[in-house]
């Protein structure tokens, strides 16, 4: 079993940066694919970013260009790194991680971009 929690949302301008982050207990999941997904308020959760266990990394249309996914396989975490955000950007952002699909989510960090 894996348990992943989020971290690094909060409130940040327009324009402004954050680093969510995703710490993974339970084992290691450095050969797992990974994906980070966001949820805005009445909205279906939507694919942001992800990766798989080569260095391979692929993003939604909304993302090239701002957002990096990335792993760091001795901390066992995951990174999105998010730059010029936008107000659109508003969202819970989740984790997950799985050998095939996402089998394992973590509980979402709140991301909020002010005008």
């Amino acid at each position: 079993q894996v348990q992943l929690v989020e971290s690094g949302g909060g409130l940040v301008q327009a324009g402004g940066s954050l680093r969510l982050s995703c710490a993974a207990s339970g084992r290691a999941v450095n050969s797992y694919s990974m994906a980070w997904f966001r949820q805005a308020p009445g909205k279906e959760r939507e694919f942001v970013a992800g990766g798989g266990r080569d260095s391979r990394t692929y993003y939604a249309d909304s993302a090239k260009g701002r957002f990096t996914i990335s792993r760091d396989n001795f901390k066992n975490t995951l990174y999105l790194q998010m730059n010029s955000l936008k107000p659109e950007d508003t969202a819970v952002y989740y984790c997950a991680v799985g050998p095939g699909s996402y089998n394992y989510w973590g509980q979402g960090t709140q991301v909020t971009v002010s005008s």
